[in-house]
């Protein structure tokens, strides 16, 4: 259980840095007729806070976000605010990716313990070893990784240009892809590039279930199914359009049909329906007794966890030099890269 701070009786402005991660976010009582989105508005303009948010994320934290995107689209944005402070509502990977482009600025996450299930998947010493093995690979690694892995990594990629950027390698040139299993094969398939892959996955792409899949396509069989190449190769067999959040949000919008069926995390049906008010969207189940199919981490994030965290300037995320030099290399790569992808 995620410990929590009584602010009237400790300042999260005097916590060590070490407490604060361990709390993982500040909370305090929330007077429940305050009005959470003109509040949030007041203290961006206060603080110059720019708030970044993934497709991913509550509805009400995605209608207060200055830019809603993918893991490239965020980085971009990362990479050229003018912003003093940077509020990130997704997962601690990402909030990693904007500190590492902007030293300087304050980078804050509402809550410190939204992990990312495919990230803890790739330890940075069992990485290492296994990098080791194998000197002669360049190493891809996708952006949803801790900055450790980051620091091993030659080119980082998103679901969105890693293709893109996998065809720019020399094709002599042998490949190390990490850290998920799913997206690095989808990439070998799509390429021919034969690629040596870390065994690493998300939990809530890889339980989508191949049998409900086929049922709801026989239920809807004129609709589409739009599939993110985290999904398990039998689930993304059975898709008419694979690619990340922003292409299915664009396949859908340039769609002709009426009902489509969606194999990603469900928070990207809000700016879906919001896109295509006429149009039906069905979340693919998951192979489990529970019909949801959302990210526990990026779900840790609430409204007034953000609230206070812009209120309060905690929980902040800091990092160490020498690491975020190793780790800013192979995103510059990357974005350098990816000129021109959408």
């Amino acid at each position: 259980m995620t410990e929590t701070l009584d602010l009237p009786t400790l300042d999260p402005a005097r916590l060590a840095p070490a407490e604060i991660a361990r709390v993982g976010f500040v909370r305090e009582p929330v007077d429940p007729a305050l009005d959470l989105f003109e509040e949030i508005e007041r203290l961006k303009r206060e603080k110059n806070a720019v708030l970044l948010a993934h497709y991913y994320q509550e509805p009400d934290i995605q209608d207060t976000a200055d830019f809603i995107g993918d893991s490239l689209g965020l980085a971009r944005e990362a990479a050229q605010t003018d912003a003093d402070v940077i509020v990130f509502a997704g997962v601690h990977f990402m909030a990693e990716t904007a500190k590492i482009l902007n030293p300087s600025k304050t980078v804050l996450l509402p809550d410190l313990h939204a992990g990312c299930s495919l990230a803890d998947s790739c330890p940075p010493d069992a990485f290492a070893a296994f990098r080791a093995e194998h000197p002669d690979h360049l190493v891809v690694s996708y952006i949803n990784c801790s900055a450790a892995i980051k620091a091993q990594t030659d080119i980082i990629c998103t679901s969105s240009n890693a293709e893109h950027i996998v065809r720019q390698i020399p094709e002599d040139q042998p490949i190390l892809f990490a850290p998920d299993r799913n997206l690095g094969r989808w990439l070998m398939k799509e390429t021919g590039r034969d690629m040596l892959l870390w065994n690493g996955a998300c939990i809530v792409h890889e339980i989508f279930s191949e049998q409900k899949l086929v049922r709801l396509k026989i239920r809807y069989p004129n609709a589409p199914v739009l599939a993110h190449p985290e999904c398990e190769e039998p689930v993304l067999r059975l898709a008419d359009h694979v690619g990340s959040t922003s292409s299915i949000r664009r396949f859908a919008a340039e769609s002709d049909a009426d009902t489509l069926i969606v194999a990603t995390e469900s928070g990207i049906l809000h700016q879906m329906q919001k896109d295509n008010p006429g149009k039906t969207f069905v979340a693919a189940p998951p192979d489990n007794g529970c019909a949801c199919n959302d990210c526990p981490h990026m779900k840790l994030n609430t409204l007034e966890k953000l609230y206070l965290c812009l209120k309060h300037g905690h929980p902040e995320l800091e990092m160490e030099e020498s690491l975020r030099i190793k780790a800013l290399r192979p995103i510059e790569r990357m974005l350098e890269m990816s000129a021109g992808v959408r």
